[in-house]
């Protein structure tokens, strides 16, 4: 490998040995990491030097490494210890001879590594995550070439779990209204998943300002520097909400902001077994738009959605062919962790007794032929007041109910196994949440679980966003001008 230097970055070529190798070559930068991060040859002599930490662009991990030094000579050997992580980095972006890799040094001994397009450093797509919550909407753009560089969020119980997994200098945490211009980077692409209960035509009447107008007022303040494309992510509701007015009011501020705008709905459970629609708008900057006369119903946009479109022709549209999702195989079993029976997390008799005693008499008969069943199955349950009693509502369709963020014990989802005369009754756990929003299992949950059940319930379902990255964002990426295209294809 060979390389160039700047301030806080390095550029290194990969060769045909590094790949056979599996090896990242720093012959030429040592002096770009700390004196004592060099260590001795082997791990087991107890000499390791100080640990750097890499951040793995689109991997969703971190790793440790140190720089080990020949036993016979004492000099630095010419590649950062350690083959796995260098082979699992190669394969997910399918380097090859001749690609350059960009080190960036991102904090005391913090660097982030990523690939660089054919084109040279920086040609990735730039995005602000606006509202970014736990990191869900990264995870999945960066699977597919973007490259997040701002993140925001008020919450610093998500802020805890998303900086268990991101570089922690992409994350500005505080409200969106005390965002300065100065401080958002210039991007090509900015997400918005702002909370489905803040957005009021009162609110924004009477000047007070809910979370979506102080994403308005910053795009207004970035003027010429406003990102291409603007993503937002939110629940069905917003369409309908006040009538439709709402919805109105906000892509009429698009239009006014120069979006052409789009709309479309996914669901997760085409992806996960989770039933979870979403309603997520497009805005195209200089984009001249055209109205869609002939629009019809598909998989991705309802009657209700195609009836608002053609009810306001007065709109600036851009409207784009979507091919409809692919359909989920997977069901709700194989989110599941294998707990033993003498887990705690399994309720005792008495607490499971008083859930089946909540249950309505069609929902418990389904219960009791689930457990004279030879076999086991699994369904999900969530307690709602009903004329005045709390219920408990099993579903078994295979599918999971939308996650929810748990307030008062109402939004914590309930798993029951039965079968072979048993039944077992427990709330799902935080991996079993993350999974079923799409999440592998290398990101990392360290938190309390009530907190990071908030988290989950309060995300995005990453291969919905996936999904929508290489069926839209990409292809408008490609056709907006002066844009930096990630690579389409999944790495």
């Amino acid at each position: 490998m060979s390389g160039t230097v700047a301030e806080t970055k390095h550029v290194i070529r990969v060769t045909a040995g590094n790949i056979r190798n599996s090896h990242i070559s720093i012959a030429g930068h040592y002096d770009f990491f700390p004196p004592d991060s060099f260590g001795k040859s082997r791990r087991s002599a107890g000499g390791n030097g100080k640990p750097l930490i890499i951040y793995l662009d689109g991997l969703d991990k971190t790793v440790e490494t140190d720089i080990a030094c020949e036993a016979r000579t004492g000099k630095p050997r010419r590649q950062l210890r350690g083959r796995t992580w260098v082979r699992e980095f190669f394969r997910h972006h399918s380097v090859q001879a001749g690609d350059l890799l960009e080190l960036d040094k991102i904090g005391e001994r913090r660097y982030r590594l990523s690939l660089c397009t054919a084109s040279g450093v920086g040609k990735q797509t730039r995005v602000a995550e606006f509202f970014a919550g736990i990191g869900l909407v990264r995870l999945a753009l960066e699977r597919h070439g973007f490259r997040v560089v701002f993140a925001n969020d008020i919450d610093p119980d998500k802020q805890e779990m998303y900086l268990a997994n991101f570089p922690a200098e992409d994350f500005h945490l505080g409200d969106i209204h005390a965002l300065k211009p100065g401080e958002i980077p210039e991007v090509d692409l900015a997400t918005a998943s702002f909370p489905c209960n803040d957005l009021s035509i009162a609110g924004a009447m009477n000047g007070i300002h809910s979370a979506f107008w102080g994403l308005v007022k910053l795009l207004e303040l970035l003027g010429a520097r406003r990102p291409p494309i603007l993503l937002l992510e939110n629940v069905p509701g917003f369409l309908i909400s006040h009538e439709g007015k709402d919805f109105e009011a906000a892509l009429r501020a698009m239009n006014e902001l120069g979006y052409a705008c789009d709309a479309y709905l996914l669901d997760a459970a085409d992806f996960v077994p989770q039933s979870r629609l979403r309603l997520f708008v497009v805005g195209k900057l200089g984009v001249s738009g055209h109205f869609p006369f002939r629009l019809e119903n598909s998989g991705v946009r309802s009657e209700s959605l195609v009836n608002f479109i053609h009810g306001h022709p007065d709109m600036r549209w851009d409207v784009r062919e979507m091919p409809a999702p692919p359909k989920r195989a997977a069901r709700l079993e194989s989110v599941l962790e294998d707990l033993p029976d003498d887990d705690p997390a399994w309720w005792t008799k008495e607490r499971t007794q008083y859930f089946m005693n909540q249950l309505s008499e069609r929902h418990l008969a389904t219960a009791r032929k689930m457990i004279e069943r030879p076999f086991f199955s699994y369904g999900t349950a969530f307690r709602r007041v009903r004329n005045g009693r709390s219920m408990a509502e099993l579903r078994v369709d295979g599918l999971a109910g939308c996650l929810r963020t748990p307030r008062g014990g109402s939004g914590r989802q309930i798993l029951f196994k039965a079968g072979k005369g048993r039944r077992q009754v427990r709330l799902l756990t935080a991996r079993e949440c993350a999974r079923l929003q799409g999440v592998p299992d290398s990101y990392a949950i360290r938190v309390p679980l009530n907190q990071a059940l908030f988290g989950f319930g309060d995300a995005v379902c990453v291969p919905v966003i996936e999904w929508a990255a290489e069926n839209y964002l990409l292809p408008c990426i490609r056709q907006a001008p002066g844009v930096a295209c990630a690579s389409s294809q999944t790495r």
